[in-house]
């Protein structure tokens, strides 16, 4: 019988009501764990569970966060066959993103998972979402970080949020699932991430300088200015379509290229959920790249920030972290 850890970092799926509203309760959610026969009686896996300390609404996740997590696993990897993750869908995405990177090596499965409904409740995602993820953490199929949610597996870092209230939470838009589970789990073999050669290992991520800048008409990009200081490592630039912003943006090309000597890299994104940037297709985005960006090519918004955090984190110099924001390193291009 396999053995997995589950690991509970918060979120819905572990809350019960109060008077003030649905609040997180470890007591209970292990109460109601033990009660589902499908966890107990017919023994899918063997498991144990750590609560993480204090337990969190996903928006209050933080890079430190990221880092206590990643070291339960590392604890515990020699340990378990699985690792579990239960957590808020919020950043769930960008959680899943950023372990991706963090965890080189990666020779197990770890499946995030949570749920719309507590599972206390009668209607609750969470008993079905908690049992497969369980099921996919023990097949030893899987070696990687994936999100599973609704009947699919995805890959961590190339999940979004699509719905705050619907139960097909998240999205993959440019990679088919991993695995989707109807009667039974059909893998996706063929786009399985291998098991790896080497040994696993864990990098800590530095809580470095990264920012956002979402393009949109009107935009004035002359307001960003001050802040591309020397501290300011990494920027996810969101544009129009392949790339493309608007060719009066005069200002935005000396701005890309101040950060470009300062050290600062600049990635650039799509604001479409589906597709890939193109850097120089069109005359608007053929600017930035002769000014120093790169392309984020089709990576979402969520990793491509993960990666760039692990990516600095590693000490890689400028010039490495361009080229490799445009290498596939965990299937996440």
């Amino acid at each position: 019988m396999s053995s997995i850890l589950i690991i509970n970092t918060g979120g819905t799926i572990g809350m019960t009501k109060s008077d003030r509203g649905y609040i997180p309760n470890p007591e209970k959610f292990r109460e109601n764990l033990n009660k589902m026969p499908e966890l107990s009686d017919f023994g899918i896996c063997g498991w144990n569970i750590i609560d993480m300390n204090p337990l969190l609404d996903s928006s209050n996740m933080t890079v430190e966060d990221w880092n206590k997590i990643g070291e339960i696993v590392d604890q515990n990897y020699e340990r378990y066959d699985g690792f579990v993750i239960l957590h808020g869908t919020d950043t769930m995405a960008y959680t899943a993103s950023a372990l991706s990177f963090m965890f080189e090596n990666l020779g197990k499965p770890v499946v995030i998972t949570g749920s719309q409904i507590p599972i206390c409740e009668i209607r609750s995602d969470g008993k079905d979402n908690i049992i497969a993820a369980m099921m996919i953490a023990s097949s030893g199929k899987v070696n990687e970080v994936c999100i599973y949610f609704r009947g699919e597996l995805l890959r961590g870092n190339r999940a979004i949020k699509y719905s705050a209230d619907g139960f097909m939470a998240f999205k993959s838009p440019n990679a088919p699932p991993l695995a989707e589970a109807g009667i039974t789990i059909n893998y996706n073999e063929a786009i399985l991430l291998p098991k790896p050669e080497g040994e696993f290992s864990f990098q800590k991520l530095d809580n470095i300088p990264i920012g956002v800048i979402k393009v949109f008409p009107g935009i004035q990009f002359d307001l960003f200015s001050n802040i591309m200081t020397e501290s300011l490592k990494g920027v996810v630039l969101e544009t129009f379509g392949a790339g493309n912003i608007p060719s009066h943006a005069k200002s935005l090309l000396p701005i890309i290229e101040k950060a470009f000597n300062n050290g600062t890299v600049v990635t650039v994104c799509t604001q479409c959920p589906q597709g890939t940037v193109l850097l120089g297709a069109y005359e608007t985005s053929n600017s930035l790249k002769a000014a120093g960006a790169v392309s984020g090519k089709d990576m979402t918004t969520e990793a491509a920030i993960a990666k760039m955090y692990y990516l600095f984190s590693k000490g890689y110099d400028t010039g490495a972290i361009c080229k490799l924001m445009e290498t596939n390193l965990r299937g996440e291009l």
